[in-house]
């Protein structure tokens, strides 16, 4: 009985560096560093450099995309082919250095739900110096503050607690009037509500116009 052929399965090739290159550019490669006539060892590279553009063509669109073709052809290589390249040969651990770790922003996590504009506004509203302004400002923070917690908790909450975090983000640099009354939470979902039944007929009406100009189309074809 003859000898069952062996397949050339990818499963059996060594793997990828690029895989977006694909195998024969790869191949090309490793028939470069085979060559031992340098000139010829060149202009095999610049060969190579030309197919590789052409298999990436958005990297054109990329300033010195041709610097970053000969630094992939390198690293295919292994940084192993000696040529003449253009541009300086990449070095291992600086093409593949980490980038440096930066760290996440930190935010007041207890107070996310009132929004980072919030934060903003307090922040302005100390740095004013005309008490009357500062006061008319801070109510405005306090009744938007509500108005977030509320939206963001669907339940209702005690002005007091709404005071009390305006504070503590302030750091107590800012009072509160004591004749202030925050606007009510019925009032809140009342404009919730009402806000809600308008973007929902918005929407509504939005979807009829598209089925009328559908169907027009369809009459007229």
């Amino acid at each position: 009985m003859e000898a069952i052929k062996e397949f050339d399965y990818n499963t059996n090739r060594p793997d990828m560096v690029i895989p977006e290159y694909g195998r024969n550019v790869q191949k090309m490669v490793e028939h470069a560093m085979l060559e031992e006539d340098r000139t010829e060892r060149n202009k095999i590279a610049h060969a190579i450099i030309s197919v590789m553009g052409q298999l990436q063509p958005h990297l054109r669109d990329i300033a010195d995309f041709k610097h970053k073709l000969w630094d992939h052809l390198f690293v295919i290589s292994d940084f192993k082919l000696d040529v003449d390249s253009p541009y300086p040969i990449p070095e291992r651990d600086v093409l593949f250095e980490k980038p440096t770790r930066m760290d996440y922003p930190k935010t007041e996590n207890r107070y996310m739900h009132y929004g980072k504009s919030v934060k903003n506004l307090i922040d302005a509203a100390i740095a004013v110096e005309d008490k009357a302004e500062q006061s008319a400002l801070v109510g405005v923070i306090l009744n938007l503050m509500k108005k977030n917690y509320i939206m963001f908790n669907q339940e209702s909450v005690d002005d007091s607690l709404i005071i009390s975090d305006l504070k503590e983000i302030a750091k107590d640099k800012l009072d509160v009037p004591a004749d202030f009354q925050m606007v009510s939470t019925n009032e809140v979902l009342a404009m919730t509500k009402k806000k809600r039944t308008n973007n929902n007929q918005k929407n509504h009406k939005n979807n009829n116009h598209k089925h009328k100009q559908n169907n027009y189309k369809k009459k007229r074809y």
